[in-house]
């Protein structure tokens, strides 16, 4: 907790300042506790893909305008619903909910049917469909020999 007379001299900014100010001390108490906030090395590898997910998502979102709202909507909504695609394959590749995996291959599913059909709305071709990458990239031998598998079970 910030000392009183810190929190009296906050008072005057608003109630969103000092709250921030609280957080951001709490929060600063909490790093003192590293038991709390140690984390195994699969969460960490989790964060850390979940964090590019996210900032990849934000940053395909920036789309510069086109002058076609048609479009300019399917340009943000498409990085926003793969954005939940790939927090869902990370879900799969992580979690350990099986109820939690269920919904998360709902998502893959229902997110990628959505970006389909606003990419065909305007005319544009769709995604070809693959499974969802649940483990890390294999070594390239390996994909090339799942892709003449597959190559040859489609014949």
């Amino acid at each position: 907790m910030l000392p009183r007379s810190f929190r009296s001299a906050l008072v005057p900014l608003g109630p969103s300042v000092l709250l921030a100010f609280v957080a951001a001390a709490a929060f600063a108490q909490d790093a003192h506790h590293p038991a709390q906030t140690a984390q195994s090395t699969e969460e960490s590898a989790f964060l850390a893909e979940n964090d590019a997910a996210m900032t990849k998502m934000m940053n395909d979102m920036a789309a510069k305008p086109s002058g076609d709202i048609d479009r300019d909507f399917v340009a943000m909504m498409t990085p926003h619903h793969q954005g939940a695609i790939d927090m869902a394959v990370i879900e799969l590749r992580y979690g350990k909910n099986e109820q939690l995996r269920r919904i998360a291959q709902e998502i893959i599913v229902e997110q990628q049917q959505e970006i389909d059909a606003m990419k065909l709305a305007i005319g544009d071709p769709v995604t070809a469909s693959a499974p969802a990458p649940t483990q890390p990239s294999p070594a390239p031998a390996a994909a090339h020999d799942h892709m003449n598998m597959s190559h040859g079970m489609k014949n």
